[in-house]
This record gives structure tokens, sequence and C-alpha cells, in this order.
């Protein structure tokens, strides 16, 4: 296996996407019983059909452990065949592998055709209710599944999923002995961080990557502004993007223009070091790829911005299968675009700003108020920037325990992420030639060692909880036998949620 960087070449077609190797064996399941709308009031009673996969394989029937993924925004089969770490220390670890997904995406639609189809609807979409889902489902497979009572369970999760897994430790530490949280940008509010990191990180993956690449990209956007101020400069435009719908107006320009910036954060996201389609079917390093297009941003306007279609060509063609480029479609159709649009409008407010100086991007000043209007337009629902820092307790962490937070050099979204230790068992991994969440990815030759480290570290950290879990419960075990209190001990087996069993459960 070549882990050079791909050469240029004509793009493959992807063949029997389903039968591809790294596809996963798992059974899917739907909870309903116990699955409330709303958890937190005692009016609304309605219920709904969440679904879950479990991999069991591996799993040391006697109380083994669990890993247990919080599902993010979009279909969990997705995430489940894009988690290979899971599947990697499934055995070394005797675990049972479970992806939970999220209400409101995929399958787990409170109400059906009608979730999306008005904030009423939509009331009960935030990251409060969907932990409370979490804990819901574990009490109910440790209380259904023979052999998984005592079972401890570590919570995984990548990005906004690595959010979740880390605040289901925080709020629920009786239900998770303890987190890897990978990519989990958990700092990126209000002013914990400055709002114009998260642009520059991506901007300095494209200026390490190829001599003249970053500034290529900073002059596209005078020259798109040019053309775009006629209308044969607009028809010019639409021609040379390979446009599914051309351009008709200044309007559509800036639209065009918010296209090719959101794809090249993409490109910094997934700059993994081998092929891979986790939001596009991609080469090995791309981003190296793309600015290999990209070498001279003195060119004219024309060339300069064919150049930019030939780069982008490498992230939305890279298959041959495009035959336009649609300007609303960036990722993949598993993200639940609609559900996150209305998470960002009402709890999960991210500040950013771009300066056109520290990065290559047009000026644009974090706008709260022009956020807040276009989401009332929107949804009729209006955000609010504090309340995940009270929830959630900000950087005020240092009273929580277990954690892990993983962040990726080269991933714009570390710049919200926890990089420094905050104690003995809040620890931070680093790893500098990592993109987002690069270690919950399957093993693969051509991993950077940094990643390998992560990964040994984040193992062994996740085989230290196990077993301190274990000796808890036989040390409380053995103090309650000493007082001869045996009988009162063997009622504490019934209680799931108890970090204490019985001795005979792990003889």
């Amino acid at each position: 296996i070549s882990c050079g960087i791909s050469k240029l070449r004509k793009p493959k077609l992807l063949e029997n996407w389903n039968t591809r190797p790294g596809r996963r064996a798992f059974r899917s399941f739907h909870l309903a019983r116990n699955v409330r709308i709303d958890h937190f009031g005692f009016d609304e009673n309605l219920t709904f059909q969440q679904r879950y996969l479990i991999a069991d394989q591996h799993w040391k029937k006697d109380n083994g452990p669990m890993l247990f993924y919080t599902g993010n925004e979009g279909d969990i089969t997705w995430f489940c065949n894009n988690t290979g770490f899971m599947w990697d220390v499934a055995e070394e670890l005797g675990a049972m592998l479970v992806f939970a997904e999220h209400r409101y995406y995929g399958e787990s639609l409170p109400f059906g055709n009608e979730s999306f189809s008005d904030s009423k609807h939509l009331n009960y979409l935030t990251s409060e209710q969907a932990l409370a889902d979490f804990a819901v489902l574990i009490e109910h497979l440790k209380g259904s599944i023979v052999g998984a009572q005592f079972s401890p369970v570590i919570a995984v999760g990548g990005s906004y999923g690595g959010m979740l897994a880390a605040w289901l430790r925080m709020k629920y530490p009786h239900v998770v002995v303890g987190a890897l949280a990978a990519s989990a940008p958990i700092w990126q509010f209000g002013d914990l961080v400055p709002c114009g990191t998260y642009f520059s990180i991506v901007t300095n993956d494209f200026k390490k990557s190829g001599k003249g690449c970053s500034e290529s990209i900073r002059n596209s956007w005078n020259a798109i502004n040019s053309l775009s101020s006629t209308d044969a400069g607009l028809q010019w435009l639409s021609s040379a993007f390979h446009l599914c719908s051309p351009l008709k107006n200044l309007q559509d320009a800036a639209i065009l223009k918010s296209w090719l910036a959101e794809t090249w954060v993409n490109l910094a996201m997934v700059d993994y070091p081998y092929e891979a389609d986790f939001l596009q079917p991609l080469p090995a390093w791309p981003i190296q790829v793309v600015c290999k297009f990209l070498t001279n941003p003195s060119l004219p306007d024309k060339q300069l911005l064919q150049n930019v279609f030939q780069a982008v060509n490498v992230y939305y063609n890279y298959s041959g299968e495009a035959s336009c480029f649609d300007m609303s479609q960036t990722a993949t159709k598993n993200l639940g675009q609609m559900g996150w649009y209305y998470q960002a409008c009402t709890e999960m407010v991210m500040p950013m700003c771009t300066d056109g100086v520290n990065d290559m991007f047009e000026p644009q000043k974090w706008d709260f108020d022009a956020l807040s209007n276009e989401c009332f337009k929107l949804w009729g629902v209006r955000p609010r920037p504090s309340w995940i820092l009270s929830m959630y307790g900000g950087k005020n962490i240092s009273s929580h325990s277990n954690i892990i937070f993983s962040n990726g050099g080269l991933d714009p979204w570390s710049a919200g992420g926890v990089t420094q230790n905050i104690s003995e068992s809040l620890m931070a991994i680093v790893i500098p030639d990592g993109a987002h969440h690069l270690d919950l990815r399957s093993r693969h030759p051509c991993d950077p060692s940094s990643v390998q480290q992560a990964r040994a570290l984040e193992t062994r950290s996740m085989k230290q909880w196990i077993e301190g879990y274990y000796f808890r419960a036989h040390k409380e075990q053995d103090q309650k036998r000493s007082r001869g209190a045996k009988g009162r001990a063997d009622l504490n087996c019934l209680n799931p949620l108890t970090e204490s069993c019985c001795q005979s459960h792990f003889q």
C-alpha cells in the first residue's frame, strides 16, 4: 500500500459501494416504550422509536464492558461504518458495541414526517433531551440483555457526538464510567475562544500544503466579485464551475462563494493520509492534491478561477460520477442538515469570524443579531448564546473525571477543543497530523505514528476505567460482606445503575 500523495489522474469510478471492505456487521433495533419525547416535563407523555445498533461478537457476556457511541447529526449507520476504532478494540476489551441514533436524525423521528414541520414539533430537538435518550437506552440495555446488568459503559463520540460523549459523562456519571470525546469543540461558545481561530487553522492547512495555495484562494474572491458584476460574467462562472443551476444575480454569486468556502473547510476536516469517503470520496492527503492546481495566485481572474474549479473538482468529482455541481450539497446526504440548522438556531451557537488577513477568506465579522433574525425568519425561534455555558459549565469542568479529549492539529474544530490537560483524569491528546476525529477511524497502514500513539493511550485509559469499575465493585461488596450485610448487598445487585455488584458476577 502506497502512503504517498495521490498522483493526479482521471477520477475513478467506485463500484459496489455497499460491499467494499470496512462495512460492519450489526443488528438494528428500535426502542419505543421508554423514549419520551419530553424527558423533563410531566404533561407530555408521548414516546417515539429510537434506533440503535448492536454488535456483540466479541462481548464477554458476564458483565463485560459496553462501548456506547453517542450519535450525532446524521444517520447512525453512517457513523457506525466510519468509527472503526470501536470495532478494532472490541475484541481486545471484550466489549459490546452500541451505536445510538440521535433524535430527529436518521430514522429516529419523534413526530415522523411532521418532525420538521414547525418549531412546535422541533421544540424537543436539544442536546439535553438527546443525553436523556442515551441514559434511558443504557438503562434499558443493562436491564434487558442477559449478563449486562453490571457492565461498565464508556461513551464514545466524534465532533458533535464527541461533545455529547463528554457531556453524558458530566451529566450522568453514574451511567457511564468514562468518555472518549474526539474532535469535540465544547469551548466553541460565547467568548471562550477567539472567533477567528477556526478559519485560521483551515488556512494554515492549505498554506503548508503547497506554495501559493492559500493565496490563490484568497485572491479568488475578488475575481468572483469582478466577474459577477455582469450578466456575461455570471454566465461564464456558471459554465466554468459546471453548476447545475446557473447564476442569475449577485445573490447567487454570494451563494457560490459560500459554497466554495464550505468546500475548503470540509477539505481541512477530512485531510486524511489515505483514500477515504467520510464526506466525499477523496484521495490521500486531499489538500495537497488540491493545492497542485493552486500554485500561481497572480493569474488573471478567469485563469485563476479555472484552476479553482480544478481544485474543487477533486472534492466533488473524485469518483468521476458528477455531471454538474449542486451548490446546495457540500457533503454526504447522511448528515441531517435541516436538524443541525435548527440546533444552530437554538443552543448550538458557535461564534466564528474571518478577517482576510490571518485567513484566506473574505472578511466577515461575527454578527449574532443577523443570525438571530435569520433564525426567527426560518423557524420562529431565537438562539440563546449562553445556554450551553450554563448547562455544561464552559471551562469550569475540573470537578469531572474520566474524559479524554482528542484533537487533530489539522482539524479546524480543534479551535474550540480541549487541547491541554485539565487534571489527571481530564486528559487532552493532540494529534499533530490528524484531521477530524482521525483516531476514531479504523487502523490503516498509512496512519501517522501520532494517531497510533493516541489510540494506544485511549485504549489504555479505557482499560483503566473498566478495571477501576470492577475494583470498586469488589471493594464495596467486600465491605458489605465484612459488615455481615450480604442480604442487603444482594439487593443492591438489582439496581442496574449502581456501581456495586455481587462478587459472583465477576468470578
